[in-house]
């Protein structure tokens, strides 16, 4: 079976690059680039391209299963995150020693927290229909990049450190992780 795709072009991209939107398999392509190099890249990868396209549909059908969420129920999960979080923060804060600036709350489709230069926090909304254990995993994750700003072994350290079961709570992020972000929809 022939792969779809829909072609972007984009002046500034130096190479070749395909990814799944919304059950869609887009290539993204510098202008130069002929259609013939498209097919070719795409001919070279499809096996590739084939298990993102089925894992994507995989993780969709599964997240529709568990339903799909309505604005409310978004909102919902915004509110109490803004309660869960900051409580969260200031529990493991003095556990790793860090300060730490503001705390938001969104929903996003590809990160779970994040920890800016200035320390400011922000998690991730739909980890509250993650397991508590997940949460205080992302917590501490962020927090420690206060103390450092990468993920090399002194960081992954000072994580088992302070929450010595990260691993399992990392594993089921990782695998269901991508239903939870799905569930958003569009």
């Amino acid at each position: 079976m022939a792969l779809t795709y829909r072609i972007v072009r984009d002046a500034r991209r130096r190479s070749l690059k395909a990814a799944v939107e919304n059950g869609e398999l887009v290539v993204y392509a510098p202008r130069g680039v002929s259609e013939w190099q498209i097919r070719m890249f795409v001919s070279q990868n499809a096996d590739r391209l084939e298990q993102i396209l089925r894992k994507e549909r995989a993780r969709t059908a599964a997240a529709e299963s568990a339903g799909l969420l309505s604005e409310a129920d978004v909102e919902a999960l915004k509110k109490a995150a803004k309660k869960e979080f900051p409580r969260l923060v200031g529990r493991f804060a003095p556990l790793v020693g860090v300060s730490y600036g503001r705390i938001a709350v969104r929903v996003q489709k590809t990160r779970w927290g994040s920890c800016s230069g200035a320390g400011n926090l922000n998690f991730n909304a739909l980890l509250m229909l993650a397991p508590e254990n997940v949460r205080e995993y992302v917590v501490v994750h962020e927090l420690c990049h206060r103390k450092h700003m990468d993920h090399s072994k002194a960081f992954w350290a000072e994580v088992a450190r302070v929450y010595p079961g990260y691993r399992a709570a990392k594993s089921w992020l990782t695998k269901n992780g991508g239903v939870l972000q799905a569930r958003v929809g569009k």
